[in-house]
């Protein structure tokens, strides 16, 4: 039986999101692993005119094509991807769920405007410039149009009635610096998904970007030990 590990990014993302987890898993497993790249997505965003519908049957055909070559599932998803994910297991067969800071719940302002205040101070101080999540959210918020969104908005909702109709196992990761999804929304899905086999993990140093946090690679091998669970090979 062979494991196919499918990863998806989030809003305004890419790869590179999710990339330090897929290597982790490569690197300890013969797993296929896969991260497709969202319509509009990537390196540069282009995301004008690009709708919801495209995103989900982007990670739809990814998932079609990696059930081809395997035969166990399982699907992270990282923050907007994280709602997809939830999309994708109410809809095939999944092994296993792995939710990465998912955007049930978006915007922590406690941590936002301290990363706001961080930026100041670094202005003050003449280093904005080393500041790279500074430079990230500029890109990000200068190209980001308001009907892309809406689109992440039209997720958002869509998924949220059918929570307690995932029966998958799923694992819970979230960041509690996280400056963009609060911890909030981590519990939330906690509490209302209607898996029996949940597990949440919180990682006190992490902001959004949590696979690149200073203890990713604590929950990471946390993550794998229940990716492994009922693994038959």
């Amino acid at each position: 039986m062979r494991t196919g590990v499918l990863l998806i990014h989030g809003f305004t993302g890419g790869p590179f999101e999710v990339q330090p987890l897929a290597d982790y898993i490569e690197e300890r497993t013969e797993w296929l692993v896969e991260i497709p790249t969202l319509p509009g997505h990537g390196e540069k965003l282009k995301l004008k005119n690009v709708s919801a519908e495209s995103w989900m049957m982007e990670a739809e055909l990814a998932i079609r094509k990696l059930k081809e070559q395997a035969d166990r599932i399982i699907v992270v998803g990282f923050s907007m991807g994280g709602l997809i994910a939830m999309y994708l297991a109410t809809r095939y067969k999944l092994d296993r769920l792995v939710l990465l800071s998912a955007a049930v719940k978006y915007i922590n302002p406690v941590q936002l405007l301290e990363e706001i205040r961080n930026s100041a101070r670094d202005a003050m101080s003449r280093k904005l410039s080393e500041n790279p999540l500074f430079h990230l959210y500029e890109y990000k918020l200068i190209h980001t149009p308001i009907s892309a969104a809406v689109e992440f908005l039209r997720i958002v909702r869509f998924v949220e009635p059918y929570y307690k109709s995932i029966k998958v196992p799923v694992i819970i990761v979230q960041g509690e610096k996280d400056g963009i999804v609060p911890p909030s929304a981590a519990n939330l899905i906690f509490e209302t998904i209607g898996s029996e086999e949940k597990l949440l993990i919180t990682s006190a140093n992490s902001q959004h970007l949590i696979c690149y946090s200073d203890d990713s690679e604590d929950w990471f091998e946390h993550v794998l030990a229940f990716m492994h669970e009922d693994d038959v090979n």
